[in-house]
């Protein structure tokens, strides 16, 4: 005599209702969380959306591949806190779309990088990453260096970020062109007004050593100076408020 599920199997199209009625509560179970996304992610002290010079900056690390090889995120393993430092909290990925978690890792995870190299430590390894670390595989990108910022395009690209859910407000799309420049000259004296719309936590100087142009290597070094310095996770941690 058949079986219940053998009589389902049996007929065809019952079976296919089945299957779609199942896929469908699992779909459900996975989406639903989603709408109650503000809550589920801990917003910590000091996150801000990208300055305009960061964002090119990013837009740069993307399209240039460097995730391919590099993650941003460092798991709560102690090899990865030991190396890396502390771990990633979902919040520091907040602003990101896309974001940049990963799991491959031919270079390091660069999520905590900001502040532990110089300026011209970057501008040297990106230049040319086998004069700086021996045996590396990453390839040179000193073109950066001579390729002018399009920063036209940036108040643009942050009103595209609004889009997506980053709290742009109109006055930052207003002056993204020229907060652009006034992050990557620090003798502009323009600091008060970046301060005024992103927080105190602006780098202000002349990333790649070159007052003459804002260059893509200015935006890629003011995104990769700023990874990982926004929030204290240290004083979190104390505060067990991550734990």
């Amino acid at each position: 005599m058949p079986t219940s599920h053998q009589k389902l199997e049996s007929h065809s199209l019952k079976f296919v209702i089945m299957i779609l009625f199942v896929a469908s509560i699992g779909g459900l179970v996975e989406i639903a969380p989603l709408f109650t996304i503000d809550n589920t992610i801990e917003r910590v002290e000091g996150m801000r959306p990208y300055t305009p010079l960061e964002l090119a900056g990013r837009d740069i690390y993307v399209r240039e591949g460097c995730y391919a090889c590099h993650s941003q995120m460092i798991r709560t393993m102690k090899s990865d806190i030991d190396r890396y430092g502390s771990f990633s909290l979902a919040a520091e990925s907040m602003y990101d779309h896309p974001f940049q978690w990963g799991s491959k890792r031919t270079g390091p995870d660069l999520a905590r990088v900001g502040g532990k190299y110089s300026d011209s430590w970057h501008l040297a390894h990106l230049v040319a990453p086998r004069d700086v670390v021996q045996g590396s595989v990453m390839p040179g990108y000193g073109f950066l260096a001579a390729t002018p910022l399009d920063v036209a395009r940036m108040p643009a690209a942050l009103k595209a970020q609004t889009r997506v859910g980053v709290p742009y407000t109109a006055e930052q799309i207003e002056k993204a062109e020229l907060d652009t420049i006034w992050q990557a000259d620090s003798e502009a004296e323009n600091e008060d007004a970046l301060f005024a719309r992103y927080g105190e936590k602006v780098n202000v100087r002349d990333f790649d050593g070159n007052k003459e142009l804002v260059s893509e290597m200015d935006a890629l070094i003011a995104y990769l100076q700023m990874l990982g310095t926004l929030v204290d996770v240290k004083a979190l941690e104390k505060e067990d408020v991550v734990r």
